[in-house]
Protein backbone atom coordinates (compact mmCIF):
# COMPACT_ATOMS: atom_id res chain seq x y z
CA UNK A 1 0.00 0.00 0.00
CA UNK A 2 2.77 2.15 0.81
CA UNK A 3 4.30 1.70 -2.53
CA UNK A 4 1.01 2.33 -4.56
CA UNK A 5 1.92 6.50 -4.21
CA UNK A 6 5.26 6.28 -5.48
CA UNK A 7 4.48 5.84 -8.69
CA UNK A 8 1.98 8.54 -9.12
CA UNK A 9 4.46 10.74 -7.54
CA UNK A 10 7.38 10.03 -9.84
CA UNK A 11 4.39 10.43 -12.58
CA UNK A 12 3.75 14.13 -11.81
CA UNK A 13 7.32 14.88 -11.13
CA UNK A 14 7.99 14.02 -14.50
CA UNK A 15 4.87 15.55 -15.89
CA UNK A 16 5.78 18.65 -14.03
CA UNK A 17 9.48 18.86 -15.45
CA UNK A 18 8.57 18.04 -18.51
CA UNK A 19 5.27 20.84 -18.97
CA UNK A 20 6.58 23.71 -16.78
CA UNK A 21 9.46 24.83 -18.58
CA UNK A 22 8.17 24.98 -21.58
CA UNK A 23 4.90 26.71 -20.88
CA UNK A 24 5.30 30.42 -22.54
CA UNK A 25 8.15 29.65 -24.90
CA UNK A 26 8.01 30.29 -28.17
CA UNK A 27 10.69 29.04 -30.82
CA UNK A 28 11.63 32.06 -33.42
CA UNK A 29 12.86 31.43 -37.07
CA UNK A 30 14.54 34.31 -37.74
CA UNK A 31 16.02 33.48 -41.41
CA UNK A 32 18.42 30.23 -40.48
CA UNK A 33 18.52 31.52 -36.66
CA UNK A 34 16.46 29.66 -34.37
CA UNK A 35 16.17 30.80 -31.07
CA UNK A 36 13.67 29.71 -28.15
CA UNK A 37 12.59 32.76 -25.76
CA UNK A 38 9.69 32.98 -23.34
CA UNK A 39 7.80 35.92 -25.24
CA UNK A 40 4.40 35.04 -23.43
CA UNK A 41 6.18 36.52 -20.17
CA UNK A 42 7.67 39.26 -22.24
CA UNK A 43 4.50 40.48 -23.25
CA UNK A 44 2.91 39.98 -19.59
CA UNK A 45 5.84 42.05 -18.28
CA UNK A 46 5.10 44.87 -20.74
CA UNK A 47 1.50 44.55 -20.09
CA UNK A 48 2.22 45.83 -16.47
CA UNK A 49 3.60 48.83 -17.29
CA UNK A 50 1.55 49.21 -20.80
CA UNK A 51 -0.68 51.86 -19.45
CA UNK A 52 1.56 53.65 -17.20
CA UNK A 53 3.88 54.21 -19.78
CA UNK A 54 1.59 54.99 -22.66
CA UNK A 55 -0.08 57.33 -20.33
CA UNK A 56 3.02 59.11 -20.65
CA UNK A 57 3.58 59.26 -24.40
CA UNK A 58 2.37 62.58 -25.51
CA UNK A 59 3.30 62.51 -29.05
CA UNK A 60 0.09 59.95 -30.27
CA UNK A 61 0.56 61.01 -34.03
CA UNK A 62 4.01 59.44 -34.83
CA UNK A 63 5.44 55.59 -34.58
CA UNK A 64 8.35 54.74 -34.52
CA UNK A 65 8.38 51.04 -35.69
CA UNK A 66 4.93 51.09 -37.74
CA UNK A 67 5.18 54.55 -39.31
CA UNK A 68 7.10 52.70 -42.73
CA UNK A 69 5.63 49.59 -41.91
CA UNK A 70 9.75 48.80 -40.85
CA UNK A 71 9.02 45.68 -39.83
CA UNK A 72 6.05 43.69 -41.69
CA UNK A 73 7.24 42.30 -45.29
CA UNK A 74 10.74 41.69 -43.56
CA UNK A 75 12.82 38.95 -45.54
CA UNK A 76 13.06 36.05 -43.20
CA UNK A 77 16.90 35.70 -43.81
CA UNK A 78 16.97 39.81 -42.66
CA UNK A 79 14.45 39.05 -39.48
CA UNK A 80 17.70 37.90 -37.39
CA UNK A 81 20.11 41.12 -38.30
CA UNK A 82 17.13 43.72 -38.16
CA UNK A 83 15.77 42.24 -34.80
CA UNK A 84 19.28 42.36 -33.05
CA UNK A 85 20.01 46.26 -34.34
CA UNK A 86 16.45 46.58 -33.11
CA UNK A 87 17.20 45.38 -29.49
CA UNK A 88 20.79 47.39 -29.65
CA UNK A 89 18.84 50.49 -29.83
CA UNK A 90 16.09 48.86 -27.27
CA UNK A 91 18.83 48.35 -24.69
CA UNK A 92 21.49 51.17 -25.32
CA UNK A 93 18.75 54.07 -25.73
CA UNK A 94 15.39 53.21 -24.62
CA UNK A 95 15.82 51.06 -21.64
CA UNK A 96 19.14 52.97 -20.10
CA UNK A 97 17.56 56.61 -20.25
CA UNK A 98 13.55 55.40 -19.22
CA UNK A 99 13.01 57.00 -16.07
CA UNK A 100 10.29 55.43 -14.25
CA UNK A 101 8.02 57.28 -11.92
CA UNK A 102 8.38 54.84 -8.73
CA UNK A 103 10.81 51.57 -7.91
CA UNK A 104 8.14 49.44 -8.59
CA UNK A 105 7.75 50.39 -12.62
CA UNK A 106 11.56 50.53 -12.46
CA UNK A 107 11.95 46.48 -11.39
CA UNK A 108 9.51 45.49 -13.88
CA UNK A 109 11.13 47.54 -16.77
CA UNK A 110 14.21 45.99 -15.51
CA UNK A 111 12.73 42.82 -16.11
CA UNK A 112 12.04 43.74 -19.55
CA UNK A 113 15.90 44.82 -20.23
CA UNK A 114 16.89 41.43 -18.97
CA UNK A 115 14.34 39.58 -21.21
CA UNK A 116 15.29 40.87 -24.29
CA UNK A 117 19.25 41.07 -23.50
CA UNK A 118 19.23 37.44 -23.25
CA UNK A 119 17.15 37.41 -27.04
CA UNK A 120 20.01 39.43 -28.33
CA UNK A 121 22.82 37.57 -26.68
CA UNK A 122 21.28 34.06 -28.51
CA UNK A 123 20.82 36.86 -31.48
CA UNK A 124 24.86 37.33 -31.12
CA UNK A 125 25.57 33.47 -31.29
CA UNK A 126 23.42 32.94 -34.56
CA UNK A 127 25.61 35.74 -36.01
CA UNK A 128 29.37 34.41 -34.65
CA UNK A 129 27.88 31.13 -36.56
CA UNK A 130 27.29 33.13 -39.63
CA UNK A 131 23.60 32.22 -39.69
CA UNK A 132 22.69 35.80 -38.66
CA UNK A 133 23.54 37.77 -41.76
CA UNK A 134 22.25 41.40 -42.14
CA UNK A 135 21.39 42.37 -46.23
CA UNK A 136 20.67 45.41 -47.29
CA UNK A 137 16.81 45.12 -46.43
CA UNK A 138 17.81 44.57 -43.23
CA UNK A 139 20.38 47.98 -43.16
CA UNK A 140 17.68 49.89 -44.85
CA UNK A 141 14.63 49.05 -42.54
CA UNK A 142 16.75 49.63 -39.45
CA UNK A 143 18.04 52.90 -40.65
CA UNK A 144 14.42 53.90 -41.27
CA UNK A 145 13.32 53.01 -37.55
CA UNK A 146 16.48 55.19 -36.35
CA UNK A 147 15.60 58.21 -38.70
CA UNK A 148 12.30 57.98 -36.98
CA UNK A 149 13.90 57.95 -33.38
CA UNK A 150 15.90 60.62 -33.77
CA UNK A 151 13.24 62.81 -35.27
CA UNK A 152 11.99 63.23 -31.43
CA UNK A 153 13.41 64.73 -28.54
CA UNK A 154 15.87 62.30 -26.19
CA UNK A 155 12.97 61.90 -23.33
CA UNK A 156 9.81 61.93 -25.46
CA UNK A 157 10.68 59.27 -27.47
CA UNK A 158 12.22 56.80 -24.74
CA UNK A 159 8.61 57.06 -23.90
CA UNK A 160 7.53 56.64 -27.23
CA UNK A 161 9.65 53.27 -28.28
CA UNK A 162 8.71 51.41 -24.68
CA UNK A 163 5.27 52.08 -25.49
CA UNK A 164 5.68 50.64 -28.68
CA UNK A 165 6.98 47.33 -27.21
CA UNK A 166 4.06 45.67 -28.31
CA UNK A 167 4.37 46.20 -31.79
CA UNK A 168 7.53 44.55 -31.38
CA UNK A 169 6.42 41.83 -29.53
CA UNK A 170 3.68 40.98 -31.95
CA UNK A 171 6.20 41.02 -35.17
CA UNK A 172 8.68 38.38 -32.91
CA UNK A 173 5.26 36.73 -32.90
CA UNK A 174 4.05 36.49 -36.14
CA UNK A 175 8.36 35.77 -37.42
CA UNK A 176 8.25 32.32 -39.01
Amino acid sequence: MRGSGLPLCLLSAVFYLFWTPSAGLKTLHLGSCVITTNLQGIRSGFSEIRDNVQAKDEIIDVRILRKTQSLQGTKPADQCCLLHHILRLYLDRVFKNYQPPDHHIFRKVSRLANSLLTIKKDLRLCHAHMSCPCGEEAKEKYSQILSHFEELPPQAVVVKALGELDILLQWMEEAD
